[in-house]
């Protein structure tokens, strides 16, 4: 039980937050329309890139 309360707190960071907010905001601007799919599309791989990134880096010991 306490495995899950550390994993959820390790989620919960601001990176974490601004990423899962930016998705949620293309992702509505997609389904509304006012971006195009290859927009959305390149600001998402963006997006997923920058959070990975920053996670490998941080079990990398940076």
């Amino acid at each position: 039980m306490m495995n899950i309360k550390k994993r959820i707190a390790k989620l919960v960071n601001v990176k974490s937050i601004v990423t899962i907010l930016l998705t949620l905001v293309f992702a509505y601007q997609f389904c509304a329309g006012t971006i195009s799919e290859n927009s959305f599309m390149e600001i998402f791989k963006l997006i997923v890139i920058f959070y990975f990134g920053t996670q490998i880096g941080k079990a990398g010991g940076e």
